[in-house]
């Protein structure tokens, strides 16, 4: 049986687990939709992170301070401890990587594949963009 303090640390675990949840299914995939296009500079990539440090600093909100007592924000290293699963980033790039697999599988009647492997032709009203496939190979893995 539970003592009657214990029963508030408990209905915010509940509430944390709850958030939790939430996040994974509802704000993680809206936010990571159509990822696998992103050109993700390192400008973006705080963007990003910031964002998910915000939603992650909402669901486990401040903690007490051991020594003075006083409540204090979570800082990174302790979200990424309370936090199992990898950051947003970590999870982009390799879905950036299986699209350019996709493509690479592609048909060559694709749109796709041709501007991939740098051969996009066919009904072309701006000219031959001479667009290299390595190049935009190399934007897709990009760091």
């Amino acid at each position: 049986m539970l003592s009657f303090g214990a029963e508030p640390f408990v209905f915010q675990v509940a509430i944390q687990k709850f958030k939790d949840k939430i996040y994974r299914t509802i704000i993680f995939p809206v936010v990571l939709y159509g990822c696998e296009a992103w050109s993700l500079a390192l400008r973006e990539e705080r963007k990003v992170r910031l964002f998910e440090n915000m939603v992650l600093r909402r669901i486990f909100g401040p903690r007490r301070d051991e020594v003075s007592g006083e409540w204090r924000r979570l800082h990174n290293e302790k979200l990424n401890d309370l936090y199992s699963s990898p950051n947003i980033v970590r999870v982009v790039k390799p879905r950036r990587m299986r699209w350019a697999g996709d493509v690479a599988r592609m048909g060559e009647e694709r749109g796709v594949y041709r501007v991939l492997v740098g051969k996009p032709e066919g009904n072309n009203h701006w000219g031959d963009l001479g667009v290299d496939g390595w190049i935009i190979l190399g934007w897709i893995s990009r760091r």
